[in-house]
């Protein structure tokens, strides 16, 4: 096998790439070869910083504003882009924190909606394609609490354990036909969905205590896994959930 994290000639596209992990994953991405098609609810005509960084590293980057939440909009950006797509980055994501006694019912569908369902609807369109094409790379953004249940985010926990599932399901589908599928499990990184967890000193001090590498995870802690998952390296690996958690789930 020659070059099997070398990406050159392939278009990623990677959802919620605005900033944090999306752009991250993105970035890595570009730096292994790949141009990029990024989308996110308020993401830039011109792609902003992770327009810049792509033209940095010498790849093209076409950016759309697309809203998750909007069965419609992710129809219609899946239309103009499955087709050029080797690589899918399904990203886009929110959290809403709220006691599930009161966890407003909006939000629960607001969540389920763009962490989940958007992202199946992404998935199949682009998924298609790459199948009529013979090959194709799936990624799912998942969480630790596709293994674990949270405190206070009951719409975040069902669509993350749900993503487990659509995995399996998509990778026994579509590997045989030369579509892997699989997901990274993100730790507790310092992003923005984590800001209020970090900025709480007790909540903050007891993750920081169980996490083996002593440290919070810094969005590029997902990068490696990204490229190693969709390139060649990878072409016998499917159906899994790969957690970059610092040690978190083996404690």
């Amino acid at each position: 096998m020659s070059a099997p994290f070398d990406l050159t000639g392939r278009t990623a596209i990677v959802t919620g790439a605005r900033r944090g992990i999306g752009y991250a994953i993105a970035e890595a991405l570009a730096a292994a070869g790949a141009d990029l098609i990024v989308a996110s609810a308020q993401q830039e005509a011109d792609g902003g910083a992770i327009g810049r960084r792509a033209a940095e590293l010498g790849r093209s980057c076409e950016a759309y504003a697309v809203d998750f939440s909007n069965r419609a909009a992710v129809v219609a950006f899946a239309d103009v882009v499955a087709d050029r797509a080797d690589i899918l980055v399904n990203n886009a994501g929110l959290i809403r924190r709220s006691p599930a006694a009161e966890h407003p019912l909006d939000w629960w569908d607001e969540v389920i909606e763009v962490d989940l369902s958007s992202q199946f609807v992404l998935s199949q369109r682009v998924g298609e394609s790459m199948l009529s094409r013979g090959r194709g790379r799936i990624i799912f953004t998942a969480s630790l609490l596709s293994f674990q249940g949270g405190i206070n985010v009951p719409g975040y926990a069902a669509a993350k354990s749900g993503l487990t599932g659509l995995v399996h399901a998509l990778s026994n589908e579509w590997v045989g036909r030369g579509v892997t599928v699989n997901a990274i499990a993100p730790g507790y990184i310092a992003t923005d969905n984590t800001e209020d967890l970090r900025n709480d000193p007790e909540r903050s001090a007891a993750i920081l205590d169980r996490i083996p590498a002593g440290r919070w995870g810094d969005a590029s802690d997902l990068g490696g896994a990204a490229v190693f998952l969709a390139g060649d390296a990878a072409a016998y690996v499917s159906g899994i959930v790969l957690p970059v958690d610092g040690g978190w789930l083996a404690r």
